[in-house]
This record gives C-alpha cells, structure tokens and sequence, in this order.
C-alpha cells in the first residue's frame, strides 16, 4: 500500500459525479464542512455520462484534480433483478468513460464508489477484499455487481499501466438524507421506514416485510460513508480496494424491529417468505479502513431516525 502526501489545497478543483445521489450528496456535504471551494457538479440534463463524446469534452474543459466516482444506476432486489440491462449497461458504460476521460485529461487522484454486492453470494464472513472473485456472485444483483466489478479492474488497470492514483471503496448497505423511498426500487432500510410509516397513518394492524426476516446485514449511514471517501483521498492512498462498514450487522427481523420501534407502528410485522431474500449474510472485514485509523461514527439506532426525519421533510415537500 503506497501513501503519498496528505495535503490537498482547499482551492483545488474537486468533480462529484452523481453529486445529486445519496452518496454524491454526502461527499459534497462533507467537502464542503471541511472547507472545500471548488467543488465541480452536473445534472444529467447538463452532462449525460453514457455519452463519451460529451464526458470527453467535459474533462477537457473543466480538467478537475479529483474526482469522486459516485454516479451509478442503483436499486433494490426487485429493481436489480427487473432492469438487468439497464443496470449493467449504463454503470459499465458511466464509470468507463469517466476513468478513461479523467485519464486523458490528466487527472491523477479518483475514488470509485462500488458495493458490497461485489463479492461471492456465499464466501466467508466477515467479507475480505481478496476474496474478490472466488466465487458465484448472488444471481439477483448479478448484472449490476458485475459492472463494479469492472470498475475497480479499470481503476487496476489505469494504475498500472498509466500511474494514475485510482482507489475504490466498496461500502456495505447505505441509508441516510436523500435515499430513495420508491417501493418498487428502494433498498430494504428505506423501504421499511416508508412502509412503516404508511401503516402508522393507516392504522393497519400488520407490517409485510419481504422475505424470511433471516438474512443478515451490515447498514452504513450514508455521512459516515462520506467521511470514508474524503478519508481515503486525504490520507493520499495511491491504489487498492477498501471495503467501508461498521463491521457489525443485523437480520432482516431486527432492522424491521428497530424501525418500526423508531416510527411508532404498534401493530405486528409479517415475514412474506414467497419473496427473495438474497444473499444470507454479507458482513464486510472493515480492517483495512481501521489499520489507517478510520471508523464508522453513527449508531444504527441513531442514523435509522435521522433518516426517517429525512423521509418525513420529503413527504411534506
């Protein structure tokens, strides 16, 4: 592991691609705390990043010293088992022509936000960087994991043919301010603070949850996540995978508890097992983060209200 300087000048010109999603939000919240002042955006309608002619000429115009590679498709089970296309199409074809782009333009630090999902469906726990491809990936996801994956093969790639200073984070479960509270796409932790939250009003008696309620998983506030990425980019990592957790986790049946004790439903929950429950268990090893002396902060009890306090300023808007 090679470790350059620390310093980065306050000034320097930072692009946050996907910086209206959960995590891109987070950087650029977490940048801009710390002081940062020259922190690049675009909307989709300004910059479509399928289209390489337009990402090309982006970084050649802009020529930005860091980026955060936080752009990407992203959904729940049902979203990554319905759209497979979409999500293997337009990840590979984003996070490709952004590396290569920032390439060109000489750009020399970039971190690339993967996901947890990388890793074999049935590998051993706590999950290990180094056990990246030893195995069968979960089918569900099978089509976006397989996208990151090449991700972090390009970031490899560049870096070593090229010399560029590429890294990739690979966060566990994310949930915090701007998730997604769709149904149909969400993740399972937004997911059941909506539901939860929509039976509360209703008055309804019970809570259907998909699956057994047995799998088990890790979820990371979405602010610590952040704090990882600008983490990793200060401390001057030049290269490698770096899986960002708590280093603990949950089952599926505990989460629903914890939520629905945060909401205020009162009534029952129901397990719907005729629903996919995914991979079993997916806790990530976090030593690599802790040995450079970083940690998640945030309690689960903790980030789950201040997400359902972000749930409830969307709903009023």
């Amino acid at each position: 592991m090679t470790i350059t300087s620390k310093d980065m000048n306050k000034e320097a010109k930072i692009y946050i691609a996907g910086h209206r999603g959960m995590v891109g939000s987070a950087i650029a919240r977490k940048l801009s705390a710390l002081g940062y002042t020259n922190l690049i955006t675009r909307t989709h309608a300004e910059l479509d990043l399928t289209d390489q002619s337009a990402v090309t000429r982006f970084f050649s115009e802009e020529k930005p010293e860091y980026v955060y590679l936080a752009a990407a498709k992203v959904g729940g089970i049902h979203a990554n088992n319905t759209y497979r296309a979409e999500f293997i199409y337009q990840n590979l074809v984003m996070e490709a022509n952004i590396v290569h782009a920032a390439w060109q333009a000489g750009v020399q630090r970039l971190l690339f936000l993967g996901s947890s999902c990388i890793y074999p469906r049935d590998c051993a726990q706590p999950i290990k960087e180094e056990y990246l491809l030893t195995g069968p990936l979960e089918p569900t996801n099978e089509p976006y994991a397989i996208a990151k994956i090449a991700g972090i093969k390009l970031c490899e790639s560049y870096n070593r043919q090229y010399g560029t200073h590429y890294v990739s984070a690979m966060p566990t479960n994310l949930y915090g301010p701007n998730d997604n509270y769709d149904l149909n796409n969400s993740h399972v932790l937004p997911a059941l603070i909506r539901k939860a939250h929509e039976a509360k009003v209703s008055g309804a008696s019970e809570l259907v949850v998909w699956g057994s309620g047995k799998p088990m998983r890790e979820f990371l506030y979405v602010d610590d996540m952040a704090d990882a990425c600008v983490f990793l980019m200060e401390s001057g990592i030049e290269e490698g995978l770096f899986n960002v957790g708590t280093g603990t986790d949950v089952t599926i049946r505990e989460l629903a508890l914890a939520v629905i004790d945060i909401v205020g439903f009162k009534g029952s929950i129901v397990f719907d097992d005729s629903k996919p429950d995914g991979t079993p268990r997916k806790l990530l090893n976090v030593d690599r983060m802790r040995d450079l002396g970083w940690q998640a902060k945030t309690s689960l009890q903790a980030g789950i209200a201040q997400a359902y306090e972000d749930f409830l300023n969307k709903s009023r808007n």
